[in-house]
């Protein structure tokens, strides 16, 4: 087409941002980005019975902490505005009026009481609704009449009764379908608003929207949409369908189902580049199977020939692994920014210093909201068994702990400056006094330490977090606590 690249992403204020809607908003910043084109928002909110209250902040909210800034919007303004489907209601009502006229629709008068009677007439025959076209039968005289008559009435598509309807998909191709298998749906309701399959063809034309990016659930209604601006005589948008988000169980990932939206991962403590990296790849590969894209990366990358037909699997273990990847690559103030939140839920004390903290939690951290499980033993010692004291791999048993304990805490009791290297030095000198294996030393103080299986690094680590007197304390109770094990 055309004119510069012009996409736009027109969700309905239903609640919140689903996975699929972002993605969907993803590719139509990329692919307008990447050509210095223009990403516009447009909020579709003509079905009233489905609009929640503050849905709309929701969509603004998201798309700007995904970074995905748009050019036109209903905040922000524009050339071709209004952004909002309601504030353009006569818009769709002269154009709905026009495309009467040029026989690509007609208006229609049948009760609400004889439609629902079709509809079950349909049902019970196990077939799919299609309106029977009467109103598509009345001469001009009587539709002049009725209207005149102040009569209500819907205005319908016209669907050609023979023949197909063809176009190119961008990723799909050529896609054609029998003009019978078309319904001839409602353009205008009878309060006189439009339905999606109107207005977003009418603001698609009017915005100069070039690119046309969404499910692949389309592809076989798009038809219907090519009709009306063949109707209109009006150029048609490139069309770029996209393939389904599935479950790893293959059910179709829905928020009407309850799938997981970009907030619920957010508030989990998943980074919002990591979920845009993650959806990015759900049905799009790049040239060289790379994983890792910040979004200015997937912008140069990202093409239209990359896009999978297949159906695309969410795996919330691979959305965990690369939020693992992007938290390892923070500095580390900003990591400690992020965790101090988890902390707070999990710490009490008012002594220990978060820094170094984090340096030994962020290399542990796959999702913000697993701090509060790492760090537990910060203020108190969970009850553990002593059977964590026994390590094969580390060679010690509860006889080889109680040896390694005893001579460690006398000396650190010496200790005046409780620095890392300090710590370290004492530790290592006694290691190679008594002839022991690092881990014989090692295992048993972070046990005791930590009354854990795994923790946040090693025994010298958790010495300098959790200060000279817990540490002490703590190898205290674990001597006292191995000997009370081992008294026959």
């Amino acid at each position: 087409m055309p004119g510069p690249v012009r996409t736009r992403f027109a969700p309905s204020p239903t609640g919140y941002m689903h996975i699929g809607g972002l993605r969907t908003a993803l590719y139509a910043y990329l692919l307008a980005k990447q050509n210095n084109g223009k990403f516009i928002l447009r909020i579709e909110d003509t079905d009233q019975e489905r609009y929640v209250d503050g849905a709309v902040e929701v969509i603004y909210r998201t798309l700007k902490m995904a970074g995905l800034n748009y050019d036109e919007g209903p905040d922000i303004g524009g050339s071709f505005g209004p952004y909002i489907q309601s504030q353009r209601q006569s818009l769709y009502q002269e154009h709905a009026a026009k495309l009467v006229e040029l026989g690509g629709a007609y208006y229609c008068f049948c009760s609400a009481e004889r439609l629902d009677n079709l509809r079950k007439e349909a049902e019970e025959r196990k077939e799919i609704f299609q309106y029977d076209g009467l109103c598509n039968k009345l001469s001009t005289e009587e539709i002049k009449s009725r209207l005149a008559n102040g009569d209500p009435y819907i205005i319908r598509q016209n669907i050609p009764t023979g023949g197909q309807t063809s176009y190119n998909d961008e990723v799909y191709g050529a896609i054609t379908v029998e003009n019978s298998q078309l319904d001839e749906n409602v353009l205008l309701k009878s309060d006189g608003l439009p339905t999606y399959n109107f207005a977003n063809v009418i603001d698609d034309h009017l915005m100069d929207i070039t690119h046309v990016i969404r499910g692949n659930e389309y592809l076989s209604q798009t038809p219907k949409y090519c009709l009306l601006y063949r109707s209109f005589g009006w150029e048609e948008p490139k069309y770029v369908h996209v393939s389904q988000i599935i479950r790893p169980d293959g059910k179709k990932l829905s928020k009407r189902t309850g799938d997981a939206s970009f907030d619920d991962f957010y508030n989990k403590g998943f980074l919002t580049e990591a979920i845009v990296n993650y959806i990015a790849l759900l049905g799009w590969n790049s040239k060289d199977d790379r994983e890792l894209f910040a979004l200015s990366e997937l912008t140069e990358a990202f093409s239209i020939a990359g896009l999978s037909k297949s159906p695309a699997i969410f795996d919330p273990d691979k959305l965990k692994w690369m939020n693992g990847e992007y938290i390892r690559k923070l500095a580390l103030e900003q990591f400690n920014d992020l965790a101090k939140p988890y902390y707070q839920k999990a710490i009490k004390r008012t002594d220990i210093d978060f820094i170094k903290l984090s340096k030994l939690v962020q290399l542990r951290t796959e999702i913000l909201s697993d701090i509060p499980a790492i760090v537990d033993f910060i203020d108190a010692l969970p009850e553990y068994d002593v059977s964590l004291y026994v390590n094969k791999k580390m060679k010690t048993d509860l006889a080889v702990s109680l040896e390694s304990l005893k001579p460690a805490l006398a000396e650190l009791e010496k200790l005046g400056s409780w620095e890392h290297q300090d710590i370290h030095d004492t530790l290592f000198k006694l290691i190679e006094q008594k002839g022991l294996k690092t881990g014989q030393m090692l295992w048993p103080i972070r046990t005791a330490l930590s009354g854990k299986e795994s923790s946040p690094g090693g025994a010298i680590d958790l010495a300098e977090v959790l200060g000279k007197e817990e540490t002490l304390r703590r190898i205290r109770l674990g001597v006292v606590f191995i000997e009370s094990k081992t008294i026959v």
